[in-house]
């Protein structure tokens, strides 16, 4: 959707990078050019992109579920095997994210560039690369969605030709009972699951 959004508002060159093929082909739909996060070279690809500069802004939109990050992953394993209070805990004061997306963006940003995260990470013991961001002098943006802020600008999007697509965004309408299921299928990235629609 931030692909999507960004085409609507004229940004002309757009590039979607992921590792899932179906979050890959969607966007393509969209005239947006994408890119395998598994591929050797990609900081390289962007750059060849750019006349070499870098993305102007980069969105990290995946947050704490960032895919290649083993250490970050097995953290959360064992936080899982904790009761409840002591995990709670342990994440206040210990907790790491898995950082290999934020750290993506950081390299993929020109010099000057912008990143917004709109992914979630909650570590308080996050190891950021705060040398590489004043190097760079990057400005972050972050947040969560504040709606009541947006609406005025969203609601038309969502009544005058749906020039974002979202009538037909999700790839599987279920009933409420069938939640479960369909957070386990979305986690393992089966059936194509992209968005997933519950429906009373």
């Amino acid at each position: 959707m931030a692909c999507r959004i960004a085409k609507h508002h004229g940004i002309e060159q757009v590039i979607g990078i992921d590792v899932v093929r179906e979050r890959l082909e969607r966007p393509r739909a969209f005239g947006v050019e994408t890119l395998n996060l598994e591929d050797d070279d990609l900081v390289g690809a962007v750059r060849d992109r750019t006349d070499g500069r870098g993305a102007d802004a980069v969105i990290d939109a995946v947050g704490m579920e960032a895919h290649g990050a083993p250490f970050g992953k097995l953290a959360q394993r064992l936080a899982g095997l904790l009761p409840d209070s002591i995990a709670k805990k342990m994440f206040q004061t210990a907790g790491v994210d898995r950082l290999s997306a934020l750290n993506l963006a950081i390299e993929l940003v020109r010099r000057g560039g912008t990143i917004s995260i709109i992914g979630v990470y909650a570590g308080t013991k996050d190891p950021l690369n705060m040398n590489a961001l004043f190097d760079k002098q990057i400005q972050l943006r972050m947040g969560q969605a504040n709606v009541k802020r947006w609406v005025d600008d969203i609601l038309p999007l969502l009544s005058d030709g749906d020039p974002l697509g979202v009538d037909g965004f999700a790839t599987h309408r279920l009933p409420l009972e069938a939640a479960p299921d369909a957070y386990a299928t979305f986690q393992a990235k089966q059936d194509g699951a992209v968005k997933i629609l519950p429906q009373p």
